[in-house]
């Protein structure tokens, strides 16, 4: 498969997708599909390479112009941007869920509903009962096998912190 397509058609749509086409060929991020688990649409390596559920996506039958798709796309490429630690908890999930949704909105031209459009709706930052919410939405949107009860609010050494503290960041 022509990954080369997806960033051509990423890059098309807007600003966001420019400059994750952009970012990713600088990484020379791989791009790829592998079996992964019900509830994820793809995923991220600490490795730099992003990863499509072919179980949902099969390699053969995704175009490359797929709107979900090139969504995921931006929402991993979010993750990549953060580095591990942030985008191991709800604060860099829930910045990689708005992002990959306002994209999303953008590219099909569809207004978001229901829980997509609560998501967007949160002030993305450091307030925990926001975080709260976003990993209850993000939860009931991609369902319980979606584990985001498992990951801290803040980033691992932001959330120690703040556990010693009772200080959220700045």
């Amino acid at each position: 498969m022509d990954f080369e397509a997806f960033l051509l058609h990423l890059e098309s749509v807007n600003k966001t997708g420019r400059t994750t086409a952009d970012f990713l060929r600088a990484r020379r991020t791989r791009l790829g599909f592998r079996t992964l688990g019900p509830a994820t649409g793809a995923i991220w390596t600490p490795g730099g390479n992003i990863y499509f559920n072919s179980r949902l996506y099969p390699p053969d039958q995704t175009p490359a112009d797929h709107p979900w798709l090139l969504s995921l796309i931006v929402h991993e490429a979010v993750h990549l941007r953060q580095g591990w630690l942030t985008a191991l908890s709800i604060y860099g999930e829930l910045e990689a869920w708005q992002v990959g949704f306002a994209f999303y909105c953008e590219l099909t031209g569809k207004a978001a509903q229901g829980r997509m459009a609560e998501i967007l709706r949160l002030p993305w930052g450091w307030d925990r009962q926001v975080l709260a919410r976003g990993r209850e939405l993000m939860q009931r949107y991609a369902g319980k096998k979606y584990r985001a009860d498992l990951l801290p609010l803040y980033p691992a050494h932001l959330e120690l912190r703040y556990w010693l503290t009772r200080q959220p960041p700045s």
